[in-house]
């Protein structure tokens, strides 16, 4: 599927929910730079205003001192960063909730204090459509194999290997890396994790692709 068509999938995904009175909850994997978050940004846009949520799964990245603590800071980013089971008891609630429900409440990921921040995301349990994006959306290990279960469809973006190192480099030189520490990045820590994304990418129901 092209990048283009993504936005007429996700309006079909959003009138079966409207139609049969339910949720549906998009997942959007892909591994880090493929474009996921700009995807996600586009979608929200592009739907009717209130008709649908973005949940990210970068809110559940354990803070820095947590990280410190079990000695996991200089591999920020892999699986075992991030609180997998809270994450998918989340998407628990979302699924279960009843409209007449109090607001579930979703952290995120501050990108300029590279840090989670609690309760910052409002999920109202009326809201037909949830899109939720991350690295391990389909990761069948750990706590992370809860989570596919609990997405009605699931999207794997792609796109060439060099734009995406391009990307993951610019990146950290915005959020305050040299030139030299954002390529080293990149090519260490966020590579291991885009293989590790990229054998799970059999497991998703449409593969959508950028460039």
């Amino acid at each position: 599927m092209r990048a283009e068509d993504a936005l007429g999938t996700a309006r079909v995904l959003l009138d079966e929910a409207l139609r049969g009175g339910g949720r549906r909850i998009l997942g959007i994997a892909g591994a880090p730079g493929a474009g996921k978050s700009t995807l996600t940004a586009h979608l929200a846009e592009q739907l009717p205003a209130g008709s649908c949520t973005v949940v990210p799964m970068d809110g559940f990245h354990l803070a820095d001192v947590a990280l410190a603590r079990r000695g996991s800071i200089d591999r920020k980013g892999a699986p075992d960063t991030f609180d997998a089971a809270g994450y998918a008891a989340l998407l628990q609630r979302i699924r279960t909730a009843r409209p007449t429900d109090p607001p579930i409440w979703a952290p995120m990921f501050e990108r300029d204090l590279e840090q989670p921040l609690a309760g910052a995301i409002e999920v109202d349990p009326a809201v037909p459509l949830v899109i939720t994006e991350g690295n391990y959306l389909l990761l069948d290990e750990g706590p992370w194999a809860l989570v596919r279960p609990l997405l009605d469809v699931c999207w794997f973006v792609e796109v060439p290997e060099e734009l995406r190192h391009e990307r993951l480099v610019a990146r950290h030189e915005r959020f305050g890396k040299s030139p030299r520490a954002a390529r080293e990045w990149a090519l260490g820590p966020d590579e291991a994790n885009a293989r590790l994304v990229a054998g799970t990418r059999d497991r998703a129901d449409a593969v959508v692709r950028e460039g």
